[in-house]
Parts: structure tokens; C-alpha cells; sequence
């Protein structure tokens, strides 16, 4: 059994918020991560690729700005190296390879029992924490929606979380299911070299340049009104692309950066593919009704041959698989019941970092608050 006066759950960027903002703090702590390295998503499930599509500024981890030589919108080799250099400065240790297997409260003790499983060596270590720091992410597991007939299809399926580039579909016809932005860069990548791709487009979305959000998001750091931001973007937006019902993207009803504060479903960065989906390399497609060997039917009486379906369909929180007691700070679908910005702390000594869907400024600010809170219990508290 360890005893621990902090646990914290993934070293992903939240993790690794959460551990430079307590050691800034000297408050002690022990960080667990499933994975073998730190940043795994970012390391082992993105597309070659991805660029960060804010701006910098808007996505640094606390108390470490980027290098003055980092690109305005930062590439994911360089994000990756960013952040190896932020472990290393804040000399954090994950211990790397363990999987949280269960965890409760303990009314008795006032801690938090934490069973994590060593998946290289197969040992149990019991952990005792006073607190508990959720940072799992809610991108912890991809998912792939049931679909009729899909699994019988013969030919590839994937999560766009195990795409990497086009090189491997040359010659083949692909269907990349979902809009949002891994599904648009994906399209785009596929089609801009030639493979053959359609894309099922089944709920509105908003489509804008990278340049427009950035501009947005200023404005609304200069106090402006959200709505009022919201309809210059969907101006200008709608003078840089025209009308896209025709070619099957409709805009929701609320405006990007007010859907973003209250769904998290952000706006799609146009890196081309628009321009593809006019020219008609990129097909765009409804629905889907069921599949059929190798051909998808949609609702619209379409069917279609396919080679490789990739499912850009988003990812899922997976802290209920383990977390029990969690009812105060979690929903049933592993993420805060409470909006934001009170959304971070639960009962017991519980807290969440990176669940706002607020992206990296949301982890940053997250982390702060959540060091800060223990900081001030810790200090009106006896020894541990």
C-alpha cells in the first residue's frame, strides 16, 4: 500500500497541469498514466497531419509559455516536444503502465482506496489518497457508433484515432463518417492526393477559417458579447463559402462560439476541404441506413461501394469504468454535472481537470483552480 496526499488519474496534458501546478505549491503528489509514455493521444492516436487550430496564446499548460520561436498555430510534432520540455521542467515522474482498475471512498479513512494494476510487471498497488484527481480526459476512448450490418463488412474499419495518412487507401474508396474537424482534415488529406472519398454528413455544423475563430475568440477576451461575435464570424464565414446547403453543410441555428460554450461541439477549421466538396473530389453524403457487404445504403436510397470506412465519430470519458463514489463531481457519461466554470470539484477531496471541453485553456485554468483548492484545504488541515 502507498499512502499519497494527492493522486492524480493520466498524464496527459491535464495530468501534467495538474502535477506543475501543485509542485509550484510544494504540494506532494503521485501521477499514474495507462499508457507508456505521457501525451499518448496526442503521441499515438492523431493523424500526421494536425496542427493545434487556436492560436498559441490560447494553448499553453500553466506557468510555461511556448519558445519565441513556436509558430503561431503549432504542429503536432512540435506540441509533443513542448510537452516532453514541460515534464522535464517541472521534473514530474509518472509512473507509466498502470491502469486504475477500481476506486471508492472510504467513510472511515476520509481517502480515496485506489486499486492500480502495473501491466508490464502484473502487480496490484493499493493507493490511499486524501485527494483525487480525475484527469483521464474526455477523449479516453473512441467511438464507433452501431450501424446495421457493419460488422460484416468486409473491407477496413477504423476510429479516426488509428488514421495516420492516405498513403495507406491509394486506389481504394473510403467513407469517412463525421464532420467535425478530424473528419474534415481527414477527407481533405485522402482526397488532395487522390484516393477516392465521400464523406456522411449528418447534423449541422459550423465551418470557418482559422483565422475567424482566432479573431473571434479576441473579441470576446475584449468583453464583447458572444452573440454579437457570433454573428461577424457567420457573416464573414458566409461570404468566404458561400451558401453550403447546396452541397449538403448546414449552419446551426446558434453561433459557433455560443454552441461551443454550451454543447462543446466546436466549428470546423477549413483546411481545403471545402474546396474539394465544391469541386466535387470530396462526395458528401446523409445518413446512413444500414450496410450491406461492402456497400453502405443511406437514407436517402443512395448505396455505395466502399473499401475502408473511417469513423471520425468522436471519443468518450471512461473515468466510470473505474471511479465509483463518483457521483458528485460525474454524470453517466463520465463527465461533470456541473457547467461551467463550476464544473472542477466534488465532495471528499474529488476534482476533475479537463472535462469542460474547453480545450487547452480549459485544462490550464482547471488545474490552477484545482491546486489552488487542495492548497487551501491542505493548509487548514493536520498532518497526513
Amino acid at each position: 500500500m502507498e499512502k499519497v496526499l494527492v493522486l492524480i488519474v493520466g498524464a496527459g496534458p491535464s495530468g501534467l497541469a495538474v502535477a506543475a501546478c501543485l509542485s509550484q505549491l510544494s504540494i506532494p503528489y503521485r501521477i499514474v498514466e495507462r499508457e507508456d509514455c505521457s501525451a499518448s493521444l496526442w503521441r499515438k492516436h492523431t493523424y500526421d497531419r494536425l496542427k493545434l487550430h487556436l492560436a498559441k496564446e490560447f494553448c499553453e499548460l500553466p506557468h510555461m509559455s511556448y519558445p519565441s520561436d513556436t509558430p503561431t498555430y503549432i504542429p503536432k510534432e512540435q506540441f509533443v516536444r513542448y510537452v516532453d520540455a514541460y515534464v522535464d521542467h517541472f521534473n514530474i515522474f509518472p509512473k507509466y503502465s498502470t491502469s486504475v482498475e477500481s476506486c471508492k471512498y472510504d467513510e472511515v479513512s476520509n481517502c480515496w482506496d485506489v486499486m492500480a494494476h502495473d501491466k508490464v510487471t502484473g502487480l496490484v498497488t493499493e493507493y490511499t489518497a486524501r485527494f483525487l484527481v480525475v484527469a483521464t480526459g474526455e477523449n479516453s476512448e473512441g467511438i464507433i457508433p452501431q450501424i446495421p450490418g457493419l460488422d460484416d463488412f468486409p473491407g477496413e474499419v477504423l476510429h479516426s484515432s488509428s488514421y495516420k495518412s492516405w498513403n495507406n487507401y491509394a486506389g481504394k474508396e473510403v467513407l469517412v463518417i463525421g464532420c467535425g474537424n478530424s473528419g474534415m482534415e481527414i477527407a481533405y488529406d485522402l482526397a488532395s492526393h487522390g484516393v477516392e472519398t465521400s464523406m456522411v454528413v449528418r447534423s449541422p455544423v459550423h465551418v470557418m477559417t482559422i483565422g475567424l475563430i482566432n479573431f473571434g475568440m479576441k473579441l470576446v477576451s475584449w468583453s464583447l458579447p458572444v452573440n454579437f461575435v457570433d454573428f461577424i464570424l457567420v457573416t464573414f464565414a458566409n461570404i468566404r463559402f458561400g451558401d453550403l446547403s447546396k452541397y449538403g453543410i448546414v449552419r446551426p441555428n446558434m453561433g459557433p462560439l455560443l454552441l461551443k460554450a454550451k454543447t462543446g461541439r466546436s466549428a470546423v477549421i477549413d483546411v481545403g476541404t471545402v474546396e474539394l466538396i465544391k469541386k466535387g473530389a470530396i462526395k458528401v453524403l446523409g445518413p446512413i441506413s444500414c450496410i450491406r457487404g461492402d456497400y453502405v445504403e443511406f437514407e436517402d436510397g443512395k448505396n455505395c461501394y466502399f473499401d475502408s470506412i473511417v469513423f471520425a465519430t468522436g471519443y468518450k470519458s471512461t473515468a466510470n469504468k473505474w471511479l465509483k463514489n463518483g457521483e458528485s463531481l460525474l454524470n453517466d457519461n463520465g463527465m461533470p454535472k456541473r457547467e461551467f466554470p463550476n464544473h472542477w470539484k466534488g465532495e471528499n477531496g474529488l476534482y476533475c481537470v479537463g472535462l469542460a471541453m474547453k480545450g487547452l485553456a480549459g485544462i490550464s485554468c482547471d488545474a490552477k483552480n484545482v491546486a489552488a483548492d487542495i492548497k487551501s484545504i491542505v493548509d487548514s488541515m493536520g498532518p497526513f
